[in-house]
């Protein structure tokens, strides 16, 4: 057994029965039943559990650390708050990995950095060979249990189990002698058998299962930070002695690589001519588009259209281009590096340019064809990435500055940000308001928005005479149910039954 268990083998056993605990009520959670206010009281109690069978190794909590443990639990609330069910499945994947970072910042003997990708390597090594090595260690534990057992508590269970063996026969003499004297006993135990049928052994067997290997994981994942092993190469035995005189003495060659100055100063001078001509063209007609001036030949609709996706490609391709060229800025000096600082600025400005121009045709299409959650996620994205450029401006002039780091808050905040924003909200709103200007609607589709707007469609379809009725109607009998088990308890679902509820049981008025 490893070293760390056998000094503590006390503690180890601890944290192996509350990782079974914990799994138990993990089941009793999510088996059978959808997240809802579940979730983030799980992601609390594995907090707990994480942080403290492995405080020995935790690492001091800082503002970073905060945030990233905020966002989790947040996340996590989502479950319980909202209705969306495109951030309720990417959130499936999401939260587990954030957890996995931030316990791997916070516990590994590595140390990692936030702003190196070291990290995910780190939380890798964490997840699959620091974790099952340690699943023997648990093996070892419940051997090692058993082993404690005095002979003379095991000659006492020998005792009971032959009790147990000498009762079977007169059981089966008794039970039988009594059901024949009294007829209410011998119904009872002919229908007791009955009683069997509605446990479904299959279902028992998948619980046990469940929490087994889930109990397993996760003592294998706390131990494996208390005790890691170390997996990162060292120099062989003799180390820099084992170097010959030549390859010592041997200059090494120049290597040329894509963050060359020269070559992204020649790369950066090529394609800003492009995007200048490009710019120029833009601004002839991008801002008349709002007035009715557009390209010759071209409706709204068609003006949006083309070249929409081209724009955002060309944008994020320009983004990589960036990236490369500060990896240059850092190896330049004198001259070329103000000669490639001014060519990423206008790199950047074009850059900008063009996520305007497909911000407005976007914009224009959603006027013609509705809103919906991909164009409004595009929306966000372009947002997103404009915000991108601007830090990555503030980099190409302070070479001290976080970058990355920066990029890991800005994802994460935004990122949370767009599960509190209330996508379902701004898209009905935003389809009521083209209502209203153009009597376009697509009614289908805005009843098929999630549970957060179903308040917003009552009162909508209430002040158009029951434009939305039929469709209301046929999600209350085809969505609305009971709340049958309360961890999956959601306000929105809670919310969307009441409301319906209310509108056409008390009687509709229009």
């Amino acid at each position: 057994m490893d070293d760390q268990t056998v000094s503590k083998p006390g503690f180890a056993r601890v944290a192996l029965l509350a990782a079974f605990l914990l799994a138990l009520v993990h089941q009793y959670l999510f088996y059978g039943k959808m997240p809802g206010i579940s979730y983030p009281i799980f992601v609390v109690l594995f907090y707990a559990f994480m942080f403290y069978f492995g405080k020995e190794k935790l690492r001091k909590h800082n503002w970073f650390s905060y945030m990233w443990m905020g966002s989790v639990f947040l996340l996590s609330l989502t479950y319980a708050l909202f209705g969306n069910w495109f951030f309720f499945g990417l959130n499936y994947l999401v939260i587990p990995a954030l957890i996995l970072l931030h316990m791997t910042y916070m516990l590994s003997y590595r140390l990692p950095s936030w702003s190196g990708f070291g990290l995910i390597g780190a939380a890798l090594e964490h997840f699959f060979p620091q974790s099952l090595r340690h699943w023997n260690t648990a093996v070892k534990l419940l051997r090692r249990s058993q082993g404690g057992v005095s002979n003379e508590r095991k000659q006492v269970l020998i005792r009971i189990v032959i009790g147990l063996l000498i009762s079977l026969p007169l059981l089966l003499i008794v039970t039988s002698l009594l059901s024949t004297a009294d007829g209410v006993f011998n119904r009872l135990l002919t229908e007791l058998p009955g009683y069997f049928d509605n446990i479904s052994f299959g279902e028992w067997i998948t619980r046990a299962l469940w929490i087994i290997l889930l109990g397993l994981g996760m003592f294998g994942f706390v131990w494996g930070f208390v005790d890691s092993k170390s997996y990162i190469q060292t120099y062989p035995p003799g180390g820099l002695d084992t170097l010959t005189v030549q390859d010592v003495n041997e200059p090494e060659e120049e290597s040329i690589g894509v963050d060359d100055p020269i070559i992204i100063t020649t790369v950066l001078a090529v394609i800003n001519a492009v995007y200048m001509l490009f710019v120029s063209v833009q601004f002839s007609y991008l801002f008349g588009a709002w007035e009715g001036v557009l390209p010759d030949g071209k409706t709204y609709a068609d003006y949006a259209r083309s070249g929409f996706f081209e724009l955002i490609l060309v944008t994020a391709l320009n983004f990589v281009i960036l990236l490369l060229s500060l990896l240059a800025v850092r190896k330049a000096g004198g001259g070329l590096k103000r000669v490639i600082q001014i060519l990423l600025y206008i790199l950047v400005l074009c850059s900008m340019v063009m996520l305007y121009s497909a911000y407005s045709r976007l914009t224009l299409y959603e006027e013609a064809y509705g809103y919906t959650y991909i164009r409004f996620l595009v929306h966000a994205f372009m947002i997103f990435l404009g915000l991108l450029l601007v830090l990555a401006a503030v980099r190409i002039i302070r070479a001290e500055f976080p970058l990355l780091k920066c990029y890991i808050v800005l994802g994460l905040l935004s990122y949370v940000l767009m599960n509190y924003i209330g996508m379902d909200h701004i898209i009905a709103r935003q389809n009521i308001q083209r209502y209203a200007a153009s009597g376009t609607l697509d009614a289908n589709y805005l009843t098929g928005l999630s549970a957060d707007v179903v308040p917003e469609l009552i009162e909508f379809s209430r002040q158009e005479n029951g434009i939305l009725d039929e469709a209301l109607r046929n999600r209350l009998s085809e969505r609305v149910r009971p709340l049958r088990n309360w961890p999956s308890f959601n306000v929105a679902n809670f919310r969307e039954q009441r409301e319906l509820k209310d509108y056409f049981e008390k009687g509709v008025v229009h």
